[in-house]
């Protein structure tokens, strides 16, 4: 059965794309007009009665918020693919812990420089000059707890790409591609090496080409 997957493809959407396309699984993307209030219609209120996305149904089973999703087909489907999650207790506790890092220490930063050097004018979002300095601040030093980590292992949960890689992948390619903030991962030497490899995967690129297409700015 084909998975639908809706969202705005240029957000949190590229997250459960990525772990689709790395556990093999087919999806249709059903692109939800953010801008155009499409997340607000009643029949979309059904699927998220809080109009955020992504959404995914799965036959009859529906659930929302992509880091619950992505934890959700790791485990499903987590002999098919690449396994996401690890082969011991130990590891999946390595897993879940960074995955709660990137929620709590790493997105919110990274989501306020996104949202004001990127969206602010798209958006009506009023550009926060002090709000953007302090952001990059929070962030610099949640990555220099990441430079630690990294110089001991290849990935954040040890010498496997998870889940937890995973989910930093489609909020730092707008660090580093897009608001011009690539110096905050090219400057620590052991995060450049773990992003060149994360970015590189395949599952990645063909994010990148499903999404091409959809621009939030045009």
């Amino acid at each position: 059965m084909v998975v639908k997957v809706y969202g705005p493809a240029y957000a949190s959407p590229k997250r459960v794309l990525l772990c689709l396309i790395e556990k093999e699984i087919e999806f249709d993307l059903i692109h939800v007009n953010l801008l155009a209030g499409e997340n607000q219609n009643p029949e979309f209120l059904k699927l998220q009665p809080f109009g955020s996305l992504p959404v995914i149904q799965d036959g009859d089973y529906t659930l929302f918020e992509s880091r619950a999703i992505i934890r959700y087909y790791a485990e499903k489907y987590k002999s098919q693919g690449t396994d996401l999650l690890g082969k011991t207790i130990e590891d999946q506790g390595l897993v879940n812990q960074w995955l709660e890092v990137e929620s709590q220490n790493y997105h919110p930063p990274l989501n306020n420089l996104v949202l004001h050097l990127m969206f602010s004018p798209k958006f009506g979002i009023i550009r926060d000059e002090q709000l953007i300095n302090q952001s990059e601040e929070k962030l610099g030093k949640v990555l220099d707890i990441y430079e630690d980590r990294l110089s001991k292992s290849k990935y954040l949960a040890g010498d496997f790409f998870s889940l937890a890689d995973l989910s930093h992948i489609p909020f730092t390619n707008y660090l580093v591609n897009v608001i011009g903030k690539d110096h905050m991962i090219k400057d620590r030497k052991h995060v450049s090496a773990w992003w060149d490899d994360i970015s590189c995967r395949p599952s990645w690129l063909k994010v990148l080409e499903i999404c091409k297409d959809y621009n939030p700015l045009a």
